[in-house]
């Protein structure tokens, strides 16, 4: 069933039982958000997005109030602009005033609303919090208390999607503030390290620590990815500065995981660059002696083969198409010397579905086996 509404003028068909916020984005009109997120139950906490709804005596929030037919909406009534404005100086009141060093400059949801509206750091003489900086508690996410703005994505994001329910507020009123478990350290409340609460953080009260000081927004270049851990097929961003990866960050848009990303895939890129990781394919010298007289790659020659002085078992870099006929080879050899039960192979967890079955497939019919297992088998 479609509701009909007249949002800044302009009439609104959404399907019933959607927000204002929501009819509003589907007809390409902003409304500001801070603890709203799409993948995330609303809970209308930061009144970011409250806006005049004809005939209500106050104003609405947006992200919570359901439409109604014939409901009529000014999203930038001058009330609620200035409720906006009003609100986001007093979540100044008690932010640090570092943007100019801050991790997510340039990518804060706070700082694009202080510019949008205008908002100067305001003067007062009045309470400010002071955490200590949050820097044992788990050893991939860092905390900072002062940058909380008590938006709640974090907590929502750890109970809704990943069931932890890790995150959570303490106390009340001035002295509210963001807690893992029994306000512990967040191993010890059975944090599983996955970063999605540093992903939904709208500031930078949460932020990788493997990323600090690597490099903000405007100094990386975000390459879209596919997770290699396992083969469920996750999508990421790498992102990367002077040709090195800084940082991982959730697509929205992913197909297969959205958001979601688990430890490995979060923060166990910097493989990519260590010292001990093979680039290139490696083989016996004396293999290459099968192989069409491609010895020769790059700036680097295999000695001869013939030759008395040569180290035949050594390990020697090689491309891709002369390593796999080095193993179609020996295959060869293998099965008629001795036939296909002579071999085994192992499948592995990191492939697809569609992959495994290709590899089954070839290991039955064309090496002629059935010796066949797979490493994720209990």
């Amino acid at each position: 069933m479609s509701v009909t509404l007249t949002i800044n003028g302009k009439t609104v068909t959404a399907p019933g039982g959607s927000t204002i916020l929501e009819a509003a984005r589907v007809a390409g009109i902003n409304i500001p958000t801070l603890c709203h997120h799409p993948d995330l139950t609303n809970v209308g906490a930061c009144r970011l997005c409250v806006v005049s709804v004809e005939k209500a005596g106050t104003l609405q929030t947006a992200c919570t109030t359901p439409i109604a037919e014939g409901m009529v909406v000014n999203t930038e009534s001058e009330k609620a602009r200035e409720t906006r404005k009003f609100v986001l100086e007093m979540l100044l009141t008690d932010h640090p005033n570092d943007c100019m060093t801050c991790e997510v400059n340039g990518d804060c949801e706070l700082q694009d609303l202080a510019y949008e509206y205008d908002v100067s750091w305001p003067e007062h003489g009045g309470s400010r919090h002071s955490y200590e900086i949050d820097t044992d508690s788990n050893p991939f996410v860092f905390v900072d208390r002062n940058k909380c703005i008590l938006c709640g994505r974090c907590i929502r994001a750890c109970n809704e999607i990943q069931n932890r329910d890790v995150w959570n507020f303490a106390q009340r009123g001035f002295k509210t503030k963001l807690v893992a478990g029994a306000d512990q350290l967040m191993l010890d409340a059975n944090c599983e390290s996955c970063g999605q609460c540093v992903a939904y953080c709208p500031v930078g009260a949460l932020y990788d620590k493997m990323s600090l000081g690597l490099g903000r927004v405007n100094q990386v270049t975000k390459v879209r990815t596919t997770c290699a851990y396992c083969g469920v097929g996750c999508t990421f961003d790498l992102n990367v500065r002077d040709g090195k990866i800084v940082r991982v960050t959730s697509a929205e848009d992913s197909p297969v995981n959205g958001m979601s990303l688990c430890v490995k895939g979060r923060y166990g890129y910097d493989y990519v660059h260590h010292p001990d990781r093979l680039t290139r394919p490696l083989v016996r010298a004396q293999w290459l002696t099968d192989v069409e007289r491609r010895v020769e790659i790059g700036d680097w020659r295999v000695a001869d083969p013939h030759s008395a002085s040569s180290d035949r078992g050594a390990l020697v870099e090689t491309d891709w198409d002369t390593a796999l006929d080095v193993v179609a080879n020996k295959f060869t050899e293998v099965k008629k010397a001795d036939g296909g039960d002579a071999l085994a192979v192992l499948a592995s967890a990191k492939c697809t579905n569609e992959e495994n079955y290709l590899f089954n497939k070839f290991t039955r019919q064309i090496l002629g086996t059935n010796t066949i297992d797979h490493c994720a088998r209990l």
